[in-house]
């Protein structure tokens, strides 16, 4: 029996030192670090890697936005930022509530981990179910990973810390409770999942595509020169908004007209991609998600306005 459990273990290790998130911080701005995920989707052979995070190094200490996808990422990310400075970690400011963005907290359950009320409470309510199918979608890396709460509120408003005024914009879009965080020292903003590039964007918890593009102006009207989006590459420029902008009216235009006609979710899923979003990763499966996420929406208000009353579906 011993030699049985020697050799399982011994042909486990390659595997599990397989298991290692490659961090590499890319300085986009003064004391500003960008450790950039993929665009695939959620697999064992990126442990969940498709997020965007972020630290930057203040006077006083680190502060780090979003703590990626597991335990064993947000070690590695505590790991990363040790390579780049000695002064420690101060905070934790997380966007949002969704999972690649949040599981990595118990790595930093030594620090104030902050976020908006509403993100709070949606980790509460969805978390578990959320880290479960995280253990489905990449396996291992998920090893001890389990979720750990905000345990500080943050109010929309500037928030001080060492030399570095940040901005903190409570909007909604994306989540219905989505933080975005502008550096007024170096002109970053952390979009958060608000703002998606080269990617297609995620529905599942939006209030409505309208909200979305109200916080669209919102961000783009700050006076920022450096936009990091949740999923997708960093840009100096409009690119990203205008993208947003373009996708979101689609989006919003075809599930109008589907509701007008009558369609069914099915006809909705095999409505042709516009050839201008045909380089835009995961485009068929995001529609997929999305018109079963807020097409029933459509079709209910399309029945109030047939009926010229409320519907109760």
């Amino acid at each position: 029996m011993r030699w049985t459990l020697l050799l399982l273990l011994c042909l486990g290790l390659p595997a599990w030192a397989d298991l290692d998130y490659r961090l590499t911080p890319r300085q986009i701005a003064q004391g500003t670090w960008l450790l950039e995920g993929s665009t695939d989707n959620f697999a064992k052979g990126n442990g969940g890697n498709v997020v965007n995070t972020a630290f930057i190094v203040t006077d006083c200490g680190v502060v780090v936005i979003d703590s990626g996808p597991s335990k064993r990422y947000g070690e590695a990310l505590r790991q990363a930022i040790a390579a780049i400075t000695d002064k420690p970690v101060v905070e934790l400011l997380l966007t949002h509530h969704h999972p690649d963005h949040v599981l990595g907290n118990q790595a930093f359950a030594d620090v104030p981990i902050g976020a908006l009320a509403g993100t709070g409470e949606l980790l509460r309510q969805q978390g578990d179910a959320m880290a479960e199918n995280m253990y489905r979608l990449v396996g291992d890396w998920m090893r001890g990973t389990e979720v750990v709460l905000p345990t500080r509120v943050l109010e929309p408003g500037v928030h001080e810390v060492g030399g570095h005024r940040l901005r903190l914009l409570a909007l909604g879009g994306h989540t219905g409770a989505d933080l975005a965080i502008f550096d007024e020292q170096t002109g970053v903003l952390f979009a958060g999942d608000l703002v998606f590039h080269e990617r297609a964007l995620t529905t599942p918890n939006s209030p409505g595509l309208e909200v979305w593009l109200k916080d669209l102006d919102t961000l783009q009207a700050l006076p920022w020169k450096v936009v990091v989006p949740g999923h997708g590459p960093v840009a100096s420029d409009a690119r990203p908004f205008a993208q947003m902008r373009d996708y979101l009216g689609w989006l919003d235009g075809l599930m109008l007209e589907g509701a007008a006609r009558g369609d069914d979710m099915v006809e909705m899923i095999r409505s042709p991609i516009p050839e201008r979003f045909a380089g835009i990763s995961l485009s068929r499966y995001e529609l997929i998600r999305s018109v079963s996420h807020l097409y029933p929406r459509y079709e209910r208000q399309r029945l109030q306005r047939v009926d010229g009353g409320r519907v109760g579906l």
